[in-house]
């Protein structure tokens, strides 16, 4: 039997990866604020079952969710500057309205994708420019504590946070994905940062295949591919979910593989 799987904010990057690749494996609904338009339905998805509307609209979300296994969290402002009013609004209240549907519908597992943003406060000027080199040993491993770089940061940190509370209180299972920098195709070019933080296409859907795959209770791990250059550890995600990426941004050289 396919398993039904909610993705929020879905007609997203990250939303699409995930649907275009595997949507023979899990039976997608898909609930965004924008409408999609029928030529960028990946295909295997009835458009009967994409959503319009906002997350926080808690009936539209019992809607979306009604008989699903599982819910991949996306949706929220994913600006970096995004003000209070945005994030308090998309991505706490909208988190917390996501969450307690879930637990409601009998959901399984909700896997929420948190960010970088939620530990950058780690990124010092004492750790800055080595930090993003092949070189420094300094690793987060998801035990650190949160420690955000701006808002859209701090509302990923809560988000974690109410996973955490939400699992505590009803069993239901959380995993955190701290997404880093996902790039198609090539990773990003002359960004130190971006290249250690690289999440490539084909592992971030390995990633979240696991995510839904594995047997967990609550985690953390880090979605990044297996580059030499990077400070956050693989660890958590292979004894999680055995999360084993295939792809290194330093065997790329500018736009081709080396």
């Amino acid at each position: 039997m396919t398993t039904s799987v909610l993705v929020t904010g879905g007609a997203g990057r990250i939303g699409r990866v995930l649907t275009d690749a595997l949507a023979d494996r899990y039976d997608f609904r898909v609930l965004d604020r924008d409408p999609i338009a029928p030529e960028r339905l990946p295909a295997g998805i009835d458009p009967a079952a994409v959503f319009v509307g906002d997350i926080t609209d808690r009936a539209l979300v019992d809607e979306a969710i009604d008989g699903c296994a599982a819910v991949i969290h996306l949706a929220g402002d994913p600006r970096p500057e995004a003000g209070w009013p945005s994030v308090l609004e998309n991505n706490i209240d909208g988190t917390y309205t996501v969450y307690r549907a879930a637990v409601d519908a009998g959901c399984e597992r909700i896997i929420f994708a948190s960010s970088n943003h939620a530990v950058r406060g780690y990124e010092t000027p004492e750790r800055l420019p080595q930090l993003y080199e092949a070189g420094d040993d300094f690793r987060l491993d998801g035990t650190e504590r949160l420690r955000p770089g701006n808002l859209y940061g701090l509302s990923k940190a809560t988000g974690e946070l109410l996973g955490r509370w939400v699992h505590d209180e009803t069993g239901i299972a959380v995993m955190n994905v701290r997404v880093g920098n996902l790039t198609l195709g090539h990773p990003p070019v002359a960004y130190p940062r971006g290249q250690a933080m690289w999440l490539s296409g084909r592992d971030c859907v390995q990633l979240f295949d696991r995510c839904l795959q594995a047997e967990y209770d609550y985690g953390i791990v880090y979605g990044i591919s297996a580059n030499d250059r990077r400070y956050y550890s693989l660890a958590p995600g292979r004894a999680l979910l055995g999360y084993e990426p295939e792809d290194n941004a330093a065997e790329w050289d500018g736009t081709t593989r080396r």
